[in-house]
């Protein structure tokens, strides 16, 4: 079994938030309670199984940073295979650090995969189309899975500092509330792995965004250090925006699986300097 890094620093077997499984030719992270639902097909990917080289060593799912554009469609292909979804149906994102969440119906099937986006700077998808698979990709920002059962609907975005100070979970949820009925406490939410606060070091204009944006919360998401810069706790962020957007907390599932803390087994932007792939997360009504 694969050994993990905790983000309070332990290291053991495969924390029990996520389930580890190889699968056809892949290594993938899976939610249970997500898969207890009995109504999606998910995971988050991770560097092993793919056929990518060097610094994109294995499984990247970037088209943008350099590599292969036939390694990265084979390892698109697994990824499909082991999930048991279509290929043809994923629908990617155009992360350009944005709350713009766009609704996938069916015409959108492949977009950004076998066939050129019709969108662009799109950081959030949600669909209530069985099949369609919505895909967003990461190397240290936070992935957001919603799945509500009572419509069911399924959204999934990205949230960087920027996407968190802006709140990407609330404007996710408020556009699958406009497109299905959703509400939010009948939302099942996951924070995906992503840098925990050890290793997210920033500065003081990221800190006066969150003082701004949260006003008497920042004590719990911001910690000042000696040298004038700040450990920052994006996770802690995103579960009060679910909070005030009103997930009920039992049903936000935290992480505890930092992509800096395990670089050999996850990209990571800070740990690798710039130099990797992409994850990516991928989320599906079956």
């Amino acid at each position: 079994m694969t050994e993990y890094k905790l983000a309070n620093g332990e290291s053991r077997m495969s924390p029990e938030l996520w389930k580890h499984e190889t699968l056809p030719e892949v290594e993938l992270l899976y939610y249970p309670r997500l898969e207890q639902t009995g109504m999606v097909k998910h995971c988050f990917t991770t560097r092993r199984g793919g056929v990518s080289q060097g610094i994109f060593f294995s499984m990247n799912l970037s088209f943008t940073r350099g590599d292969d554009e036939d390694a990265v469609k084979e390892n698109f292909h697994r990824v499909a295979k082991a999930m048991g979804v279509e290929y043809e149906r994923i629908v990617c994102s155009d992360q350009t650090h944005t709350t713009c969440v766009r609704r996938v119906t069916q015409e959108d099937a492949g977009c950004g995969l076998v066939r050129e986006r019709t969108y662009h700077d799109v950081d959030g998808l949600i669909t209530d189309v069985p099949g369609i698979t919505l895909a967003t990709f990461y190397a240290d920002c936070v992935p957001l899975y919603f799945v509500d059962p009572k419509h069911r609907a399924i959204g999934l975005s990205h949230s960087g500092w920027r996407g968190t100070v802006q709140r990407m979970a609330k404007e996710t949820l408020q556009a699958m509330h406009t497109a299905y009925g959703t509400e939010p406490e009948d939302v099942l939410c996951a924070i995906g792995p992503s840098i925990c606060r050890s290793c997210y070091e920033v500065g003081e204009d990221v800190a006066a965004a969150f003082r701004d944006g949260f006003g008497e919360k920042t004590d719990t998401i911001l910690s000042p250090k000696d040298n004038g810069r700040y450990q920052l706790d994006l996770w802690e962020a995103n579960v009060c925006v679910l909070q005030e957007a009103g997930v009920l907390e039992e049903r936000i599932i935290r992480p505890n699986l930092c992509t800096c803390c395990n670089d050999k087994l996850l990209f990571s932007h800070r740990a690798s300097q710039g130099k990797r792939g992409n994850l990516a997360a991928f989320l599906c009504i079956v």
